[in-house]
Order: structure tokens, then sequence, then C-alpha cells
């Protein structure tokens, strides 16, 4: 079942496809095998974390865990470049988010390891085999967060749900990276697909991609590799479970990125932050002449 199709002021997008339910053989042959998006809106029904966890629930049994909290800063050239904002406790952090509306966002925050008895609040979906059970990651924004587009270093496929508050997310394969301008040893672009300036970026007149509104309890499937951009509509919390790429050649991508990609692109931070951060806009800039 696939909706109409959705358009802004420069891009064409076409909607993410929407079932209420999908068994094991059709997810595998029609998404995860040709790795295609889609939202389900029933897999996360049966969590008794949809009900369970209010902010009020966070602020009350966990408000003391120490949380590190990100911004804007989060992608900018210099010290700040891929670290925390600052690190405070969840029952602040928490306020902040109902009450504020900023670019602050708590995310790739592992109750697994962190707060391990909230993950007796989710079930894991039978779709796919090998869900990871040692990093299950939360994710927390206030609204009118911002998490600019990128796709996740290690090539994983993500299942990620919205426990509370309501989010717009832009997604393209990863085959457009290219058409997205990516910068160079990394994993990120700075395309603004809901603004897009075809002179600064060209490449998007042609970029081919999804766009989607994800609702509290559902579940949008990002299959391994994809571009993703979220704006956080309302003050919202969801949960991602993952699984590794399948294929070898997705297997050996999210090796490289982690282990040379990310080193190069840190140590290039360190050594000359803002000269290393204008040659990545330069070359993303040239990547389609």
């Amino acid at each position: 079942m696939t909706e109409s199709e959705q358009s802004t002021p420069h891009l064409t997008l076409a909607a993410v496809d929407r079932v209420s339910t999908i068994n094991r053989q059709d997810f595998s042959d029609t998404y995860f095998t040709p790795l295609k998006p889609l939202i389900i809106e029933d897999i996360a029904k049966s969590w008794p974390a949809l009900k369970k966890w209010t902010p009020e629930f966070f602020k009350q049994q966990h408000g003391n865990h120490q949380v590190k909290v990100y911004n804007e800063g989060f992608v900018e050239a210099g010290d700040s470049y891929m670290s925390q904002a600052r690190s405070i406790p969840l029952k602040e952090f928490i306020d902040a988010v109902m009450t504020t509306t900023q670019d602050l966002r708590m995310f790739l925050y592992n109750i697994k390891s962190a707060i391990p008895e909230l993950v007796n609040d989710i079930v894991y979906p039978d779709l796919v085999d090998g869900l990871s059970k040692q990093f299950v990651f939360m994710f927390f924004g206030c609204k009118d967060s911002v998490t600019q587009m990128h796709f996740d270093i290690d090539m994983s496929h993500v299942f990620h749900t919205a426990i509370f508050g309501r989010k717009t997310i832009t997604l393209f394969p990863f085959e457009e990276r290219k058409n997205l301008h990516r910068y160079p040893y990394t994993c990120r672009s700075y395309v603004d697909v809901h603004q897009p300036d075809f002179n600064e970026y060209p490449g998007l007149k042609n970029a081919q991609g999804y766009r989607v509104v994800l609702e509290p309890g559902e579940t949008l499937y990002i299959p391994s590799g994809y571009w993703h951009h979220l704006i956080y509509d309302e003050a919202s919390c969801a949960i991602s479970l993952r699984c590794p790429s399948q294929t070898w050649q997705g297997k050996l991508q999210g090796f490289y990125n982690l282990i040379i990609m990310s080193s190069i692109d840190r140590l290039m931070n360190k050594i000359s932050p803002q000269g290393w951060f204008n040659w990545k806009k330069k070359q993303a800039h040239k990547s389609l002449v």
C-alpha cells in the first residue's frame, strides 16, 4: 500500500509504504532485501513502553542518571565536533525537552547498558534475524530539534519506533551520496532538504528519496546505508533496534567507515579543524563536476 506522493516547493519525494502488519517473508522480499523503507503501524502495539514511558516516568524513576546531550555544534568544525555539548541529569534534560524549543537532543543512548530494566518494556520483532540485544538506543529531542542528513556509520538496518512525539523524516538511498553532496571522510551531508538551495547543491535536483511523518507508536524501517534527516515536530522519544548489514559489501563498508574513515576525520579535525572542514566542503561542492 503506497501513499500518494508528497512535494515540497522544490523537491518531489515519494511517500514511504505503510502497513499495519507484515509477515516475515513479505517483509524480506519487498523491503529488507531490496532495501526499501517501510512504516509498520502495529509492530510496537504490545510494548509496555508505549504506555509506561512518559516524561514523568523517566524523571521519577531514572531522573538521576547522567546523560550526554548534543546541539548543533556536534557537526561543526572545532572542539565540539562529534562530541557532546554537556552531561546533565536525565530529569534536567527532560524538563528542557518538554518546556523549551531548541536544537537539543540525546541520541544513541544505550539503555541496555545504562538502564537495562527498560529493555523489558520492548518486544523484539521477528521480521529479521540478528537484531542486537546489546545495543538498544534511545533518542530524545526538544521540539524543533534537527538531526542533519547522515547515514549510520556502521551500515546497520534500523527499526526506529516513536514512543511519544511526532517527527518528519526524509530518506535517501546510500547511492544518492553524490547528489546529496556528501562531505568526504564522513557519513554527513549539509544539504537543507526542506529549503533546498539548488545553486549551492545542484545535485539535489536529481536526488530520489522519501518523506514520512512518523506518529507515536509507529515503526520506521530504515534500510542499511540509507541517508536520513529528522525534524522533531514535537518533543519526542524513540527507540531504535538494529541489525547488521546482511551483505559482504555492507559489512566491509561499515568496517571501513568505523575503523578507517572516522579515524582520519577525527585526526584531521584535531590538526586543522577549520581547514579540514573547508576542504571537505569544497570537495562536496565539486562532487558532481
